[in-house]
């Protein structure tokens, strides 16, 4: 069973989740490396029986500083927070950061949020962990006033795989060249994203293709063409199996990107439904037809492939 969980937007937190297990960072997708921090602080909860929360930022601190970053996230802050129930937390501090929270000196934030606000008991961050005003706060700081604030830290060493930390970073640049199945592998569950279905050209429809178009928003950019999915839709229990196209639609000469959806054996209007799209292989790159029927007899051998899954 799925625990509850408190979801604080700040850090003014009640009494009972003051002297806790703390983890700080994005944590955007919580893959594997993530879940090793998970998996120990729930090893150490047993043994304490203190609770377990998550400090958080949103927006993520480099979307804040580099706004012509759109196209970022690899989850978003509701499907985050899902997974932290999984993983047993029980509270979440999610942190607006804004200019004032960015220009907080780095001993302050120990001393006023961790250490006066937050009692933290246990604090676990990644080695790279940097926090203050121009980001002078990092690791051997926070270690090195341990026993001055009361804490301890613990800092996992990195997950790697042939050499190369599993990463945000590293998730990132695989679905952005298509290698959707180390993707997968390396969050340890297959990507998704959610958004609403919102109204489209209806060129899906006039040939014989219906989908659903979902808005995007800030979600990395997967590389664009035919993916094979698996479509959940809102209190709805069931989950459809289906096929979708990500991408600018050259052979319609469009200029935004967009995720359209055609749900297998599906004829419902669900039109401003949130749908959550899992993404289960990557089939083709994206093309341009010379016209409409190239383009049908394409989209019926992706069909075939995509059934498969």
């Amino acid at each position: 069973m799925v625990n509850n969980i408190t979801n604080y937007k700040n850090f003014n937190i009640k009494k009972k989740h003051k002297g806790s297990i703390i983890l700080i960072g994005n944590f955007d997708g919580l893959h594997l490396g993530h879940q090793k921090l998970f998996h120990r602080a729930s090893i150490l909860k047993k043994k304490t029986k203190l609770n377990v929360g998550v400090y958080t930022f949103d927006p993520i601190p480099k979307m804040f500083f580099f706004k012509e970053l759109k196209n970022y996230r690899i989850s978003n802050f509701s499907q985050k927070l899902n997974l932290f129930k999984k993983f047993k937390v029980d509270f979440v501090i999610n942190q607006k950061f804004n200019k004032k929270f960015s220009k907080i000196n780095c001993k302050k934030f120990i001393e006023n949020i961790l250490y006066k606000k937050l009692k933290a008991n246990y604090i676990f961050v990644s080695s790279n962990f940097r926090f203050g005003n121009n980001r002078e706060g990092d690791v051997k700081l926070l270690k090195s006033l341990e026993k001055k604030y009361n804490y301890k830290i613990f800092e996992p060493s990195a997950l790697k795989t042939k050499n190369k930390i599993i990463s945000s970073t590293l998730i990132r640049s695989l679905l952005q060249k298509g290698r959707l199945h180390l993707a997968n592998k390396y969050l340890g569950r297959k990507w998704s994203v959610e958004g609403n279905v919102i109204k489209g050209r209806q060129m899906g429809k006039k040939i014989g293709f219906p989908t659903c178009n979902i808005d995007i928003q800030n979600y990395v950019i997967a590389k664009l063409g035919v993916y094979a999915v698996k479509i959940f839709i809102e209190k709805n229990n069931k989950s459809f199996k289906g096929i979708a196209n990500l991408g600018y639609r050259p052979t319609f000469n469009q200029k935004k990107i967009l995720l359209e959806v055609n749900i297998f054996n599906f004829n419902k209007n669900i039109y401003n439904k949130k749908l959550t799209v899992q993404f289960l292989k990557f089939i083709r790159g994206e093309k341009k037809f010379s016209g409409i029927n190239q383009l049908k007899k394409q989209i019926l051998l992706d069909l075939k492939i995509a059934k498969k899954y």
